[in-house]
Order: structure tokens, then C-alpha cells, then sequence
């Protein structure tokens, strides 16, 4: 994985998000809802998603796609993902619609 990532991956399923100036669109699947990972936390991401990685940057923003083979290679269920607000959050997929599909899973990681 090249060093102009805005995030590193950690284990089977952990996203940390490194760069301040670019929001990572989390996309896991076709059938899930993709979440954009700011500063702040973590935001639903209802924006048409950009063609490719130079319009995203244009938007400030860089697509990780779970399935693909340079990330985890499958759709995940379960994804932890760290932000740059000292967060780290639970993303379970399987509680989408309900309080706990995003909840903290740990305050201050770093």
C-alpha cells in the first residue's frame, strides 16, 4: 500500500484515519450504507460518490472500499474504525437502522 493513503489498515478489520485534510468515504458493499469518516467522527456519507480518485481529492475526500482486494478483500460485518478525534468506533453492519450500527467502542485510543 503507497505512503499517500489517507488511512492505514490494522489487522482483519480496523481503518485509522490519518490524514486531516482528506475525509475517508467508507463503502462496504453495495447494499450498506457508506459512511464518511471527518475529523469530528463519523457522518452518513448521502453524496453521489466520485467517479474516480482525482475528483475525490477535488472534493477533498478518498474512497476505501472494504471489498476490494487491497484493503480486506471482503465485505466486512464488523469494522473498526480509529478517528482523528480520538475515537475509535464500532461500525456493525448487521445492526444497520438501529442506535447501534455506530457506537464508540473506545475513547482516547491514541
Amino acid at each position: 500500500m503507497s505512503d499517500d493513503r489517507a488511512y492505514i489498515k490494522s489487522g482483519r478489520n480496523t481503518i485509522i484515519h490519518k490524514e486531516k485534510k482528506l475525509d475517508l468515504v467508507i463503502v462496504n458493499g453495495e447494499s450498506h450504507p457508506k459512511i464518511q469518516v471527518t475529523v469530528n467522527g463519523l457522518i452518513p456519507f448521502k453524496d453521489e460518490l466520485p467517479r474516480n480518485r482525482r475528483e475525490a481529492k477535488e472534493r477533498y475526500l478518498e474512497v476505501v472500499n472494504i471489498g476490494s482486494a487491497d484493503i480486506f478483500g471482503e465485505v466486512k460485518r464488523l469494522l473498526f474504525i480509529q478517528s482523528l478525534d480520538g475515537r475509535e468506533y464500532k461500525v456493525d453492519y448487521s445492526k444497520v437502522g438501529t442506535k447501534l450500527f455506530v457506537r464508540i467502542h473506545q475513547e482516547s485510543y491514541m
